[in-house]
């Protein structure tokens, strides 16, 4: 309760909170004394059936009414010793991420000597125990399953790679992957649809994209792909380079094999050429530290058969 956007909703919240609680204590005392009237010798409410069925007015049991007293006074004990009132934090600095600190530090502390043991060893030799992938596995499924999938085979519809061939952005050495992990990865592809005289407007991206799909063994028209390959060698090879086996320094992706991020089709290239891609890799050194990242990175490692490519 410590981002409110001004002062205001800080006392809205103490007022709302400490008027409720007093509220219900008037209530109760209200309720707890006999309130005869209209000249009346009985305390009744003055409804009759059946000619002699009277409803009298009389207070709750008095062990009743305690206890709900006492829940007005705990009430008022539980709002001084925590944080329920604006921004006053309590008596007892109690708070859910003080609790979250505690619960994690507990943990780690629990499985440190587990991790010491794997940071010890090489990824290659981690990526060999039984042991340490289940953990790993563990690890992948929390964190990384939202983009790469359950079966770690990535979408080719929002461009998140398989983790399960041997087909590597950034380098598939361990300490590559490692390094893809902790820090995080930023790809671009710039859109040449604004340019016409890069690729030659739309009917060059088209000439483009037959090439490129030569390179792989696609089915291309070999017309198109003659006159893609002259505008490649003049745009294109400044990333992917003059053979089209990409640099993994950038992040530029081997278009002679048959792995395609977004896609193979013409009509997929076309649109990667003339509207750009854009990717990243968020950082986890911060979140997740050195130790499961080290776990991590040794099952990604396994995905593709646990070798380094």
């Amino acid at each position: 309760m410590s981002d409110f956007v001004n002062e205001f909703w800080n006392w809205y919240v103490i007022v709302i909170v400490l008027g409720s609680i007093i509220a219900c204590g008037a209530f109760l005392w209200s309720q707890s004394i006999h309130h005869p009237g209209g000249g009346q010798t009985t305390d009744t409410t003055g409804h009759v059936w059946d000619e002699t069925l009277e409803e009298y007015n009389n207070p709750l049991p008095r062990w009743w009414m305690w206890l709900f007293y006492a829940t007005v006074v705990f009430a008022l004990v539980y709002v001084v010793l925590y944080p329920a009132l604006g921004r006053f934090p309590g008596v007892l600095g109690w708070s859910t991420a003080g609790e979250h600190k505690k619960e994690v530090e507990r943990v780690d502390a629990q499985v440190k000597p587990l991790f010491d043991k794997y940071m010890k060893m090489d990824l290659l030799a981690v990526a060999a125990d039984k042991d340490a992938m289940e953990m790993g596995g563990r690890l992948y499924q929390t964190y990384c399953m939202q983009c790469h999938g359950a079966t770690a085979q990535g979408s080719r519809d929002k461009g998140f790679p398989n983790l399960t061939d041997k087909d590597w952005l950034w380098g598939g050495e361990p300490a590559q992957i490692v390094e893809t992990i902790t820090n995080g990865r930023i790809s671009m592809m710039p859109p040449f649809g604004g340019n016409p005289e890069a690729v030659g407007g739309e009917s060059g991206a088209h000439e483009v994209a037959n090439y490129v799909r030569s390179l792989s063994g696609l089915s291309h028209d070999k017309e198109l792909a003659a006159k893609g390959k002259a505008r490649f060698n003049t745009v294109c090879f400044a990333c992917h380079g003059m053979d089209g086996k990409g640099n993994i320094a950038l992040g530029a992706p081997n278009l002679t094999d048959k792995v395609w991020l977004y896609g193979s089709s013409e009509a997929k290239i076309v649109e990667t050429i003339t509207k750009g891609r854009g990717n990243q890799m968020p950082a986890w050194k911060d979140f997740l530290g050195e130790a499961k990242i080290h776990l991590l990175a040794a099952y990604v490692l396994s995905l593709s058969g646990g070798e380094a490519k």
